[in-house]
């Protein structure tokens, strides 16, 4: 049985101008310029301002299409179809290091002589190599691509061969199948010292001891001594393990810019925090317009009235826009002025230990903002302070207890681990359990897979794989 009922739903929707506002709130300054010239340029009611006709944008705050009769609701600009993104990020210059490796490995290629099907085997196994120069995929796989995509019928012995040629190419590695055919490729490639027979030695018959630093047990069976096991670790040590990333200089990509968003100076003990504008300009509501909306609203056409629906919904995006940005402004100034009040004593030396444990939550209370709003200012933003550039997540960390009570931030934590960690004695590395030993002696609570955590997030590895000779 079917039953019909109102139900009434409460729901919140945001104006044109919060969903501006919350759009750019996420740009830092070299978006938000581009952002800005991009409206410039698809907006006519928009201009840069000057100190001439600062109150232009008054004439069209009077201005309402309600008092004027509409005899289509539907003007036909807003039937015009743009796919273009307002908010489409700035294109920088970059380029392909895959492209630039396969074209170098497909140049030399070249120099073989092959007939077209073995050639058109080796391109296939060119183009099948990651970015790093591995053979991810097994020989039996790319037996049945080939077959499918080149119509080529070939065997496993048949591509061995091939990729055997292959990694006979610069540099030297390419084509392995794994990290340790990748290393084996190189150190048979060298001059062969007794280092290097015993490196060699090493790598295809103890790989796995040498991955696990299980030292005692090389030396034991290949009999030989502590300085003959060091001088072949160093030849090792010297061998490339991603040997694809080697690109030549014209092919870097350009490193981004950063351009802070915020300046801290220090004077005379005070913290004193701007905004730098660069070539952020101001903007204003062109009087021309707002003018012709005036005028036109004065005849009674039918296009005429269709242009000043137009240039109406021009100025509301302009005026949208403009406010927008102020908010912009305010939002981020406020944030920064609450982040710096928190962690005062930071700012003044950049002493890490001064570092107190905060989270968004901390700064949503003392603004009156959301937490989505302080996730948003935070997002991609920077501040030059007089000992450094920081990007504001950096401000950002948990916190805990010492055993006096005290709450100090997981960074310092981080830190004094770390510091643990680089003045231990390498021939026997501490243990998880021996460095929560030393963190609560020094008054830090902390358990052993809280400290297992910090060290993986610091991209330190367990105490056997720390181990040296």
């Amino acid at each position: 049985m079917l039953k019909q009922g109102l139900q009434q739903k409460l729901t919140q929707k945001l104006s044109p101008l919060q969903i501006q506002t919350i759009k750019l709130l996420e740009l830092p300054t070299m978006e938000l310029e581009q952002r800005i010239k991009k409206e410039l340029e698809e907006n006519p009611v928009l201009d840069e301002d000057s100190e001439a006709e600062r109150d232009s944008d008054e004439p069209a705050k009077n201005v309402s299409l309600s008092d004027y009769p509409q005899d289509d609701p539907t003007p036909s600009y807003r039937t015009y179809v743009n796919n273009q993104s307002k908010d489409l990020k700035p294109q920088y210059n970059t380029f392909s290091v895959r492209e630039s490796f396969h074209q170098s490995l497909e140049s030399q290629l070249g120099y073989r002589d092959l007939d077209d099907r073995k050639r058109a085997i080796a391109l296939f196994l060119i183009g099948s190599l990651d970015d790093d120069g591995y053979l991810r995929r097994d020989l039996e796989s790319l037996c049945d691509d080939i077959a499918f995509r080149q119509n080529i019928i070939t065997d496993e012995k048949e591509l061995e061969s091939i990729l055997g040629m292959i990694q006979e190419f610069e540099p030297v590695g390419i084509g392995a199948r794994s990290l340790q055919e990748c290393l084996l490729l190189q150190i048979r490639a060298r001059n062969h010292t007794p280092a290097q027979h015993n490196a060699e030695l090493i790598l295809s018959k103890y790989f796995t001891e040498f991955t696990k630093k299980h030292y005692d047990k090389i030396m034991s069976r290949l009999d030989i001594s502590e300085e003959e096991l060091k001088a072949a670790i160093s030849e090792i040590v010297k061998l490339n393990p991603r040997p694809g990333g080697q690109v030549d200089d014209s092919y870097v990509e350009q490193a981004q810019q950063i351009i802070p968003d915020f300046i801290l100076d220090c004077k005379d003990g005070e913290l004193v925090m701007t905004m730098p504008k660069f070539s952020i300009p101001e903007l204003k509501v062109n009087k021309r317009y707002a003018d012709l909306l005036m005028n036109s609203a004065q005849s009674g056409s039918k296009s005429d009235k269709e242009a000043v629906s137009f240039v109406k919904h021009k100025l509301d995006s302009a005026k949208w826009f403009i406010e927008a940005i102020k908010q912009r402004q305010n939002t981020l100034q406020n944030t920064m002025n609450a982040i710096i009040q928190f962690q005062h004593d930071f700012f003044i030396d950049g002493d890490e230990t001064k570092l107190k444990p905060m989270v968004l939550k901390n700064i949503a209370e003392i603004t009156g903002m959301d937490i989505s709003t302080i996730s948003r200012v935070v997002n991609c933003k920077y501040i030059q302070t007089h000992f450094g550039i920081y990007p504001l997540k950096y401000f950002f960390s948990e916190g805990m207890m010492t055993d006096k009570g005290e709450e100090v931030s997981t960074r310092e934590i981080k830190n004094i681990l770390m510091q643990s960690i680089e003045q231990e004695d390498k021939r026997k590395p501490l243990t998880d359990e021996e460095l929560v030993t030393g963190l609560q002696a020094k008054g830090y609570k902390v358990a052993r897979r809280t400290v297992a955590k910090y060290r993986e997030q610091l991209g330190i590895p367990i105490a056997r794989l720390r181990k040296e000779l």
